[in-house]
């Protein structure tokens, strides 16, 4: 049926601030506002607001959204906004999430996802009364594939055991 949950290490607060750093950077690179490539930031502010809600929350995801807008030369605050939005709501279910499989927990960040597109949809239509379109959304439904791949890339440092036993089951 399900596979077998493993006791995790602890989480090293330096390998979240890796992480955070090394999904900025790869917002970064020149992708040239292609269709389809996520927004590596709010895959792994959701992913470490799911599975550690106690150190990253809403702070870090508001000045990673003002460091996002910084960058993207958007509107100050949009990102900062659905960033905290995202954050808030992935707080708001880290404890049903984390008891589904991985395809489940994947429908689940979905919706996160498309939210935090919307509210940045909305915002630009606001100010300046364009509509990227309909196509724009696929970001998020990318972002979803990709959640198996950044769960097992974050949770790895976490799985190795302290002492290595051959002989112990754990």
């Amino acid at each position: 049926m399900h596979q077998p949950h493993y006791i995790l290490l602890p989480v090293n607060p330096i390998f979240i601030a890796v992480s955070l750093v090394g999904a900025f950077l790869l917002n970064m690179l020149p992708w040239g506002g292609l269709a389809g490539v996520p927004d590596f930031v709010a895959l792994v502010l959701v992913f470490w607001s799911i599975h550690q809600p106690r150190r990253v929350g809403i702070g870090v995801a508001f000045f990673m959204g003002i460091l996002m807008d910084v960058h993207d030369a958007t509107l100050l605050g949009e990102n900062a906004l659905s960033y905290t939005l995202l954050s808030y709501f992935a707080i708001m279910i880290h404890r049903r999430v984390l008891w589904f499989p991985m395809s489940t927990q994947a429908l689940h960040v979905l919706p996160l996802f498309m939210l935090m597109q919307a509210v940045q949809v909305v915002i630009r239509w606001i100010v300046s009364q364009q509509a990227p379109g309909w196509f724009f959304f696929s970001e998020s439904v990318v972002a979803t594939l990709l959640w198996p791949v950044v769960t097992w890339l974050l949770l790895a440092p976490q799985r190795r055991a302290v002492n290595r036993d051959d002989t112990r089951p754990i």
